[in-house]
């Protein structure tokens, strides 16, 4: 399946256990000698009476992560299409708490990402000696990698980590290098998400991002979600707002009131690409 071009193998685990080591994570995630993924969504059956389904995700590199907004779109609209459930919005268990997806009827579906956390504690973040402004609402540290300029950047948790900083020119920017260098750095306790946004007027971003374990990616909803919150603690974007978030894969809208203790809001596409089975 795939959100906006963040593309998942997603696999029904509801009726019986599945537990893979890391290897067999990466083989089924390898786009040459697997099937290939950003990420591999696992379903599972309800582990209480306050959810309907279990949501695990593996990055390409075998590594469960604690959260992925595109995939709990591609998730919601799987466990529909297979029958699963008939309900229209569902609660799902993640590694970093519950989030509800509802399904609309032209497919679209928006889930409720939760509330976004803002200290560097919360992002594993060590920001100790890093120099410091505050823009707006918004805290920034400078990180400078080598051979580059130094770069000003917000950390936001939602469910996972994440590290935002605004450029001129997101084409022309060095998206894998900086990536690369900044989510691997040993300030980031749980490496990190690093996301790269170039500002379109106060309703609408362009977005890339560098994910945990899988390097740049067409799309990633937590990351559209991380910036829009970014966005509006500096001031950049309006609160309340749909905001319009151009990703390389697609399009989605993301929207939160700029109050620290309310919930993100992203909606966007879920669309199922081929089924399959593989041999391991």
């Amino acid at each position: 399946m795939q959100g906006a071009g963040n593309d998942f193998v997603v696999i029904d685990a509801t009726r019986a256990p599945l537990e893979l080591t890391a290897p067999q994570w990466q083989r089924i995630a390898d786009r040459r000698f697997g099937v290939g993924a950003d990420q591999i969504l696992l379903v599972q059956a309800a582990d209480g009476p306050d959810v309907d389904f279990v949501y695990r995700i593996f990055n390409a590199d075998g590594q469960e992560v604690e959260q992925c907004g595109n995939g709990a779109r591609c998730f919601a609209r799987f466990v529909r299409d297979k029958g699963l459930t008939d309900k229209t919005t569902i609660r799902v268990r993640t590694r970093c708490g519950v989030i509800m997806p509802t399904i609309h009827t032209d497919h679209t579906i928006t889930v409720d990402m939760g509330a976004p956390r803002l200290t560097p504690a919360d992002v594993g973040f060590d920001s100790a000696g890093l120099p410091y402004r505050r823009e707006h609402q918004a805290d920034s540290w400078q990180m400078t990698p080598p051979d580059q300029p130094g770069f000003w950047l917000t950390v936001v948790s939602m469910g996972n980590p994440h590290a935002v900083q605004w450029v001129d020119r997101l084409a022309q920017h060095p998206v894998a290098e900086v990536g690369a260098w900044c989510e691997s750095h040993p300030r980031f306790k749980h490496r990190v998400n690093v996301g790269f946004v170039e500002q379109e007027s106060d309703t609408a971003i362009s977005i890339r991002v560098f994910e945990r374990g899988a390097g740049e990616t067409l799309a990633c909803g937590t990351g559209a979600c991380a910036a829009v919150v970014a966005g509006i603690l500096r001031g950049a974007l309006r609160p309340s707002k749909p905001i319009r978030v151009q990703t390389r894969g697609g399009l989605l809208t993301i929207q939160w009131s700029g109050q620290a203790h309310d919930h993100v809001m992203m909606t966007g596409p879920a669309e199922p690409v081929f089924d399959g089975v593989m041999e391991l």
